[in-house]
């Protein structure tokens, strides 16, 4: 990062989510019939700025400018993400899940497994994580981000929620899937968990996907990708940004930089 913009948007990393979110959240992780359930994120070097309310974990990200001064510190990672953890959701009746705190702290990508016998299913139980330059590399070159919109103000997304507990299990699996996929370098198999994750969302939490004051057709948009690629999905609820799996270019689309290295400093 250029060190003026470095002066303006801080160090601090960016963090992607991939396919098996929401099950960080102990409302659903504590209905899933096989746990541990599992995500994945990727954490991305800043080397622009990301837009607000689009699932990127902007405002944990602001919380931890604020909390440490503008820099990361030396010390455990686990231990961090609980503190970061802490200081976002102090006295919130609904709290951030800690997905967005791990995807900050560890670097590459990582494999977070949620199951509520473990901490409620606050914090994951195990975190597995691969900072290979090779796989990293191959992320860069087959992630297609495409800028939708940032949720609607006043959005709620989860005033609807058909926990049927198959499809809870299918989330979890979904993540799984993703970081097998990643670690084999398997664009299809990627998009497929991609796609897969978002047949649960529309199935568990239908607003995520169908925003009912959104100008845009997130739903529709969402299919033609899919539909020319190896798979899609969106970076958080009601839209957001788009990822695309493809090695061909896709027309208005940038890349990322996956950082590989820890924060510090």
């Amino acid at each position: 990062m250029e060190p003026d913009l470095c002066r303006v948007i801080g160090p601090i990393p960016y963090r992607m989510a991939f396919a098996g979110g929401w099950i960080d959240q102990p409302f659903v992780s504590r209905l899933n019939p096989q746990p541990p359930g599992s995500m994945v994120t990727v954490a991305v070097e800043p080397t622009f700025r990301w837009m607000d309310r689009c699932g990127m974990a902007t405002s944990t990200r602001s919380v931890a400018m604020r909390h440490w001064g503008g820099r990361m510190p030396d010390g455990d990672p686990a231990r961090l993400v609980r503190e970061l953890y802490e200081a976002e959701n102090r006295g919130k009746a609904e709290p951030s899940g800690s997905q967005d705190m791990v995807g900050l702290l560890y670097p590459g990508v990582c494999r977070l497994d949620y199951d509520a016998s473990v901490e409620g299913g606050v914090f994951p139980g195990a975190v597995e994580s691969c900072s290979s330059p090779e796989v990293a590399r191959w992320l860069e070159r087959i992630i297609k981000v495409l800028p939708v919109a940032p949720r609607p103000a006043g959005y709620e997304p989860l005033a609807v929620r058909n926990l049927d507990p198959a499809w809870i299990a299918r989330l979890g699996r979904s993540g799984r899937s993703c970081w097998e996929a990643i670690l084999a370098m398997d664009a299809a198999a990627l998009g497929e968990s991609m796609n897969e994750c978002m047949r649960c969302w529309e199935a568990l939490l239908p607003l995520v996907v169908r925003p009912p004051e959104s100008p845009v057709d997130l739903a529709g948009l969402l299919r033609c990708y899919q539909e020319r690629s190896h798979g899609a999905m969106y970076s958080g609820c009601g839209g957001g940004y788009l990822y695309v799996v493809s090695e061909q270019p896709v027309p208005g689309a940038f890349g990322v930089q996956v950082r590989t290295r820890s924060v510090r400093g």
